[in-house]
């Protein structure tokens, strides 16, 4: 297969996506191992030429976890001097047998538009593309070292879910339509990173007037079943 052309892509330009994913308890995100270099990286991708920025995004998010409806948020753009390493890039397409030329052009300098996504971790099935040996879910508290400038990617992303986990409902992404205050709770420790207190926590949501509340969950474990729940719509 021949290389990429840049007539296809807008230089010096690509995206990147952290993918926020909720599973038992823990926050993860997705990351691809690049062919036989043992180096990961966070999903990305260009955009062509005749293509709209964040169509390019869910095009790249749709080819690895084959979902179209995907809650996205642009958060930042990355352009520092120190990220640019086209000896890295280099070494991962000739580690997939390509003949790299020396003035490649995915050897060029890239601004990096950066995304977060939220997405129901059960509803995902993983593809690694081309050049990746794998696609897979890690713990956000246990992340391989990551290649170019990817690590602050992952820290800016998680900032920015902090400062909008209560202002754009974003919880309910990340878990099935309906569910358990404990469940919702859960997710907003593992985003946080700390423990809250429960009845605090119940306070707090109700008080908000974000949630429908809908039939008991039971189980015939326990007689105090839980209420389910959902976000209202706006």
């Amino acid at each position: 297969m021949p290389l990429p052309e840049l007539s296809q892509f807008i230089p010096h330009l690509a995206y990147d996506s952290v993918v926020f994913g909720f599973s038992r308890g823990k926050l993860k995100i997705l990351l691809m191992e690049y062919h036989a270099t043992g180096w990961h990286a966070l999903p990305g991708g260009f955009i062509g030429k005749t293509e709209n920025l964040e169509d390019a995004v869910k095009r790249g998010l749709f080819e690895r976890t084959g979902l179209k409806e995907i809650y996205l948020e642009q958060f930042h753009t990355f352009g520092e001097v120190n990220r640019f390493k086209p000896e890295v890039m280099k070494r991962i397409l000739e580690a997939n047998d390509y003949s790299v030329p020396p003035e490649y052009w995915m050897l060029d300098r890239f601004f990096s538009i950066a995304y977060y996504a939220l997405i129901d971790h059960e509803k995902v099935t993983l593809q690694p593309d081309a050049i990746s040996d794998s696609i897979d879910w890690y713990e956000i508290e246990q992340l391989p070292e990551l290649i170019f400038d990817h690590g602050q990617i992952v820290q800016k992303a998680l900032q920015t879910l902090r400062e909008n986990l209560d202002r754009k409902l974003i919880g309910g992404n990340l878990l099935p339509d309906r569910f358990t205050m404990n469940e919702l709770q859960a997710v907003y420790e593992a985003i946080l990173g700390e423990k809250l207190r429960r009845t605090s926590f119940q306070r707090k949501m109700l008080s908000m007037d974000i949630l429908d509340r809908h039939e008991k969950l039971f189980t015939g474990k326990s007689h105090k079943a839980p209420y389910l729940y959902s976000f209202k719509t706006r």
